[in-house]
C-alpha cells in the first residue's frame, strides 16, 4: 500500500513538472547523447538545457547548481570553439590523464567542494549546502575535462550522476531525477566509446 502511495505521489509530481524543467531534461539528454558521439552540436543543445535549468535550480533552492549553469554556459561556448578548432587542425580528438594528473583533479575537486559547501551554508538559504557544493564541484571538473576532450570526464559524470539522482528526488524534481538516470547510462556509453577511440589512436610503445 505504501509503495502504491509513493508511486502515485511521483506520478502526480511528474504531471506537475514545469515546461521549463521538461525543456531542460529533453535537451540535456540530447546534449549528452551528441557529446558521447563527439558531435559538435552537443554544445548548442547543451546551452538551451543550461538556460532552462538555471531558472529551475534557482527556484528550487539549489544555488550551487544554479551557479554551475552559468559556468556551463561559458564552457559551452568555449567547448564549441575548441572542438571546432580541433576538427580544423585534425588533431587526435581524445586524450587521457595519467595517474598523477587525475589525482590532482580529484584533490582539487574535493577542496573546491569544501569551499563551495561552506559558502552555500553561510551565504545562502540552501538546505543541502555541502551535497549541492560537492555535486557542483564534480560537475565543474567533469565539464572542464570534456571541453578539452579528456577521457576521464565521463568517469566523473558517471559518479556525479549517481550522486545527483537521490538529491533531485529529495527536492521533488522527479523528471530531472529520471533525466539523470538516463544520463548515467549515456555517460557510461560515452566513456566506453571514447576509450575505444583513445586506445585505437594511441601510439604503440
Amino acid at each position: 500500500m505504501q509503495v502504491l502511495s509513493i508511486g502515485s505521489h511521483i506520478i502526480r509530481e511528474i504531471k506537475q513538472t514545469s515546461y521549463l524543467e521538461w525543456l531542460g531534461a529533453v535537451t540535456g539528454i540530447g546534449c549528452v547523447y551528441l557529446a558521447a558521439r563527439q558531435n559538435i552540436w552537443n554544445w548548442l543543445i547543451g546551452i538551451i538545457s543550461v538556460l532552462a535549468y538555471l531558472i529551475v535550480f534557482f527556484e528550487n533552492g539549489l544555488f550551487g547548481d544554479a551557479g554551475l549553469q552559468i559556468y556551463f554556459l561559458g564552457t559551452g561556448i568555449y567547448g564549441w570553439y575548441f572542438w571546432l578548432r580541433k576538427k580544423e587542425r585534425q588533431e587526435k580528438p581524445v586524450i587521457s590523464l595519467n595517474f598523477k594528473e587525475y589525482s590532482l583533479i580529484i584533490l582539487a575537486t574535493l577542496v573546491l567542494a569544501a569551499l563551495l559547501g561552506l559558502f552555500l551554508q553561510k551565504l545562502t538559504p540552501s538546505k543541502v549546502p555541502y551535497i549541492d557544493g560537492f555535486c557542483t564541484s564534480v560537475s565543474f571538473m567533469a565539464q572542464l575535462l570534456m571541453t578539452r576532450k579528456i577521457l576521464q570526464n565521463w568517469a566523473l559524470w558517471v559518479f556525479v550522476d549517481i550522486c545527483y539522482i537521490p538529491l533531485y528526488i529529495y527536492k521533488g524534481l522527479y523528471v530531472t531525477a529520471i533525466l539523470y538516470i538516463i544520463l548515467l547510462v549515456l555517460a557510461s556509453t560515452g566513456y566506453r566509446d571514447w576509450y575505444r577511440e583513445y586506445k585505437a589512436l594511441k601510439p604503440v610503445q
